[in-house]
C-alpha cells in the first residue's frame, strides 16, 4: 500500500487498510474473503509454502550434487502500524521488552512487538504487573505468580497473608506491600520468601505509594520516619525523620533512589540523604507540597549535576546537587499528578495540566509549550529528539525535542491510557477504545522499512 502522507494540520491518519490488525484472520477467514489484509510482508514472519503430499523417491547419494546458487540478500522488511483490539478496557502504561510489548486488559496480555500477534495472556486477572529477570509477576491481590516473560509458562504462585496493594523488583528480590502495614520480599526465580515486616504505614497504599527496591536496599515509612532495609535479609541499615502524614501535608513522601544519594519529597521538603548511612546532606524547603519524587541528574556536556521537582502549583525548582541551593524556579500551570519532570539533553520536560512544558535545564529559560484539548496523562517520553505523549482529547502526540514543533499526532477513538513506550524506533500506547497502538516513532502510521 501506498504512504499515507501527514495531513497539512500534522494529524496521522490511520485508514484501515494500511495497518495489520491483531489477532491476523484465521486460514478459515482469508478462504472466505480471498484476501489475508494482515499478512506480513517477505521476511516479517511470512510462512514457507507448505511441501506437496504425497511420498517422495528417495535421493541417489551416487548422484553429482548440483552447486547451489548464492542465497540473494534479505530485502528491507515492510514493517508497518497496527493495533490489537482487546474485549476489556485497557489500563496501565505499556511494557516493552525483549520483542515483547505487555499490557493489562483484566489479564496480561504478551503481544509481537513486530506483528501485533498475542503470544500469550494470564490466566487471572492481575491489577499489579513488573517484567524483570526473564519473569513476568503479576497479582491479582490475594495471590502473587511467576511466569515465564517468554512464553507464559507458570514457574511458582503464592498466596501471602493479606493483599498485594504494591510490587516491585530489583536484582532477583520481589517486594511487595501488603495492606495493613506489612511488607514481604520473596526471591524471583523460586519464589522462596525471604522475609516479612508489620508497622508500614497505612496511610496511602495504592500502586505507587508502595515499598521501594533500588541498588539492593528497600525503603519503606514507618510513623515519621524513612527506613532502608537490606533486601535480601531484611535487616535495618538506617532511618531518618521525615514527618508523618499530618507533618507532610496529607501526601504520601516520594523518593528517588541512586547508589550514593537518595532524594526524598516529603510534604514541602526535599531530603539529599546517604545512601550508605542515612546522613542528611542538605534540605529543602519549598512553598507547596511536593506531589511528585525529586529527578536528579548528572552532569553532561559542561552543565553542571542537579536535582529537579515540581510542586502542586506548578513551580519547577532546580537545586544544585551538591548543597541543594536553588538555581532557578518557575511557574508553569498548577498540577495533581505524580509523574516527576523528565530531565534530557539538557532540558526538562513537564506535564503540566493540559499542556506539555520545555524549558533550559541550566537556566530555567522558557523553551516551548504546547498545549492540548485536554489533561495530559502519564508523563512524557523522550527518545531520538523526540517528545510522545497522550492526553484525554483522544489523541498521541510527537513533537521536536527542542522546538516544540508538531510532527504528527494520532486521534484515536478514546482517551490515552498511561505513559507510551518506546522500542527500536516504535512507539506503542494504549487507549481506552480498548486498542492496543503501535506506530513508528518518527513518521505516525506512516511505514517505513526496516532491516530485518
Amino acid at each position: 500500500a501506498a504512504e499515507q502522507p501527514v495531513e497539512p494540520s500534522g494529524v496521522a491518519s490511520l485508514p484501515e487498510g494500511t495497518i495489520m490488525l491483531g489477532p491476523l484472520p484465521t486460514p478459515a477467514e482469508v478462504a472466505g474473503s480471498g484476501r489475508h489484509r494482515g499478512t506480513p510482508s517477505a521476511g516479517a514472519g511470512a510462512s514457507a509454502p507448505p511441501s506437496e503430499a504425497g511420498p517422495r523417491e528417495p535421493a541417489d547419494a551416487s548422484a553429482p550434487v548440483a552447486a547451489s546458487p548464492p542465497a540473494p540478500a534479505a530485502a528491507p522488511v515492510r514493517w508497518r502500524p497496527w493495533r490489537f483490539r482487546m474485549s476489556n478496557e485497557l489500563w496501565g502504561s505499556p511494557t516493552a521488552r525483549d520483542g515483547l510489548l505487555y499490557v493489562s486488559s483484566f489479564e496480561v496480555h504478551a503481544l509481537d512487538i513486530a506483528t501485533g500477534r498475542r503470544q500469550f495472556k494470564t490466566r487471572d486477572v492481575a491489577w499489579l504487573t513488573e517484567v524483570a529477570g526473564g519473569r513476568l509477576l503479576a497479582s491479582d491481590g490475594p495471590s502473587l505468580r511467576a511466569l515465564d516473560a517468554a512464553d507464559g509458562t507458570e514457574h511458582w504462585s503464592l498466596a501471602p497473608e493479606g493483599w498485594i496493594y504494591s510490587l516491585a523488583v530489583d536484582r532477583g528480590t520481589v517486594v511487595t506491600g501488603i495492606r495493613g502495614g506489612g511488607v514481604q520480599a520473596v526471591e524471583i526465580a523460586t519464589g522462596e520468601r525471604l522475609w516479612g515486616i508489620d508497622g508500614a504505614q497505612t496511610d496511602f497504599e495504592t500502586a505507587d505509594t508502595g515499598p521501594v527496591v533500588a541498588h539492593g536496599t528497600v525503603y519503606t515509612r514507618a510513623d515519621d520516619r524513612l527506613y532502608a532495609l537490606e533486601a535480601r535479609t531484611g535487616a535495618e541499615l538506617w532511618s531518618h525523620p521525615v514527618g508523618d502524614a499530618s507533618a507532610t501535608g496529607g501526601v504520601p513522601v516520594r523518593l528517588r533512589p541512586g547508589p550514593d544519594t537518595v532524594h526524598v519529597s516529603a510534604g514541602t521538603r526535599l531530603f539529599a540523604l546517604d545512601a550508605e548511612d542515612g546522613t542528611e546532606r542538605w534540605r529543602f524547603d519549598a512553598p507547596a507540597a511536593l506531589l511528585c519524587p525529586p529527578a536528579p541528574a548528572p552532569s553532561r556536556r559542561g552543565s553542571p549535576a542537579g536535582v529537579w521537582v515540581v510542586d502542586y502549583l506548578g513551580t519547577v525548582y532546580a537545586l544544585d546537587a551538591a548543597d541543594g541551593t536553588e538555581r532557578w524556579r518557575i511557574a508553569t500551570e498548577p498540577r495533581n499528578s505524580s509523574e516527576p519532570v523528565l530531565v534530557a539533553d539538557g532540558l526538562v520536560h513537564l506535564a503540566a495540566g493540559s499542556a506539555v512544558y520545555t524549558l533550559d535545564a541550566v537556566h530555567g529559560t522558557p523553551c516551548w509549550r504546547f498545549g492540548t484539548g485536554g489533561p495530559v496523562v502519564g508523563s512524557p517520553v523522550v527518545a531520538a529528539g523526540r517528545v510522545h505523549f497522550g492526553s484525554e482529547d483522544h489523541c498521541l502526540y510527537t513533537l521536536d525535542a527542542v522546538t516544540g514543533r508538531l510532527s504528527w499526532k494520532l486521534e484515536m477513538g478514546g482517551a490515552i491510557t498511561g505513559t507510551p513506550a518506546v522500542a527500536g524506533g516504535m512507539l506503542f500506547a494504549c487507549s481506552q477504545d480498548r486498542c492496543v497502538y503501535a506506530l513508528d516513532a518518527g513518521r505516525g502510521t506512516r511505514q517505513s522499512s526496516r532491516s530485518s
